[in-house]
């Protein structure tokens, strides 16, 4: 569990800035007393803050350790490299994967992989965004979806990914790159299968494990290491540390539009920097270290391994009580609900939800009707309660007061029973 310390810490002072101080203090009132069922979302702890609001943040640090364009980068160098081998520890990887801790989001980090491994108008392959995938995999309104030639896979009517039909759009589109990995898909993703579809066509296999990246850490979701070419991640999300992006690399794999010899990893390293974005942000990498520092103790596994288990009793608990959960439940942090048989929408959900304290955001479902804006479902995720120390008793009475914040109960009493709750963490 991570301490709230972060009421009386990590605030600017009244005298120095009462405005703006007043707002952060409204902002922490408002996540203590709220149960955040987001699944993007965590809470970090008290060394990725001191990191983040480090010193750190006043120094330039262009390029890569040992070869930066500005001086006095020794220890920045250090800082860096500890992040990278900790990286590398966490998730059980040998030499031949390079990691590249400098992305500033995960947005970003996908993007340079596709900077690193594609022409303008080459084809990649993702998961449609309507679908669970995310913007970032092709869908249109992405940069990804512009400049590149996006063909999409979806899921079944019940939920699932099926790899027939995800070979069969492989081998009619041909795509240089094929990307696994979503934002709302409840379910294992068989990298295995990916892989051999990727590499059937002569396609790079790459992985966004943003959402599951902690799972995968804590041993309570399947590794795609074994199987990509690249793996991407964000550093909040389940991996609980600050805003910000890793990329795994194989240096065994050559990149086909970069000169004669490059490996990927090294192809990566330019489209990061100079190609997206100038210097790190030193900082950001600090509380990358400090998170994975967290991550490689015992403690955390049992945490990665309790999110999974509080999803499963979350989801059984709203199936008991009638709601629809698409493919019937979950195997990971999150699930999708499809309110259509209450008759409302996932718009008017999320802000009931809120108005008694519960946070959620509304998501479209597989084969929604409904407008993106309004759709037809509400996503939710156990990361951020999980840290918080609750457990499976937590999630019948949470389960019970979305049900009674949906179904018309009295607003005010179950506000109070949310109060409650947070108020035992």
């Amino acid at each position: 569990m991570v301490e709230f310390h972060i009421l009386n810490k990590h605030t600017l002072s009244i005298k120095n800035d009462p405005e703006l101080g007043t707002l952060i203090r409204q902002e922490i009132k408002r996540q203590l007393k709220t149960l955040n069922l987001i699944p993007s979302e965590n809470i970090v702890s008290e060394a990725v803050l001191k990191a983040l609001g480090s010193p750190l943040t006043n120094k330039y640090s262009e390029g890569y350790p040992g070869k930066r364009y500005y001086g006095g980068n020794e220890i920045i160098d250090k800082i860096e490299v500890l992040a990278q081998e900790r990286a590398r520890k966490v998730f059980h990887l040998n030499k031949n994967w390079h990691i590249n801790v400098q992305p500033y989001s995960g947005s970003s980090a996908n993007f340079a992989v596709y900077l690193a491994l594609l022409n303008p108008g080459d084809t990649l392959m993702g998961m449609s965004l309507p679908f669970g995938g995310h913007l970032t995999h092709g869908w249109k309104v992405s940069v990804s979806g512009k400049f590149y030639h996006a063909v999409q896979y979806t899921i079944t009517q019940e939920g699932f990914i099926n790899y027939d039909e995800v070979r069969q759009l492989a081998r009619k589109e041909k795509p240089k790159i094929i990307i696994a990995g979503a934002t709302a898909y409840p379910r294992i993703i068989d990298f295995e299968k990916f892989s051999k579809i990727a590499h059937e066509i002569g396609a790079y296999f790459m992985v966004d494990m943003a959402h599951i990246a902690g799972l995968v850490a804590a041993g309570a979701h399947p590794s795609p290491f074994p199987y990509a070419d690249v793996v991407t991640t964000t550093t909040h999300k389940t991996l609980r540390g600050p805003r910000g992006a890793i990329i795994f690399s194989r240096k065994d794999k050559y990149s086909k539009i970069q000169e004669k010899n490059i490996n990927i990893a090294e192809a990566i390293d330019k489209a990061v920097f100079p190609g997206l974005q100038g210097g790190p942000h030193d900082n950001q990498t600090a509380a990358i270290a400090a998170c994975l520092g967290e991550v490689m103790k015992p403690a955390f596994k049992k945490y990665g391994r309790q999110i999974v288990k509080n999803a499963k009793a979350l989801a059984r608990e709203l199936i008991k009580l009638g709601f629809q959960l698409t493919s019937g439940g979950t195997d990971n942090h999150l699930m999708l609900i499809d309110l259509t048989n209450l008759g409302i929408s996932g718009r008017e959900a999320q802000d009931r939800l809120e108005k008694i304290g519960i946070i959620v955001n509304r998501n479209t479902i597989p084969y929604d009707t409904r407008s993106p804006f309004d759709p037809s479902g509400i996503r939710l995720g156990t990361p951020a309660i999980t840290t918080r120390g609750m457990e499976e008793g937590e999630m019948k009475e949470i389960a019970k007061l979305i049900y009674e914040a949906l179904t018309g109960a009295n607003p005010k009493a179950v506000k109070d029973k949310v109060k409650l709750l947070c108020g035992r963490f």
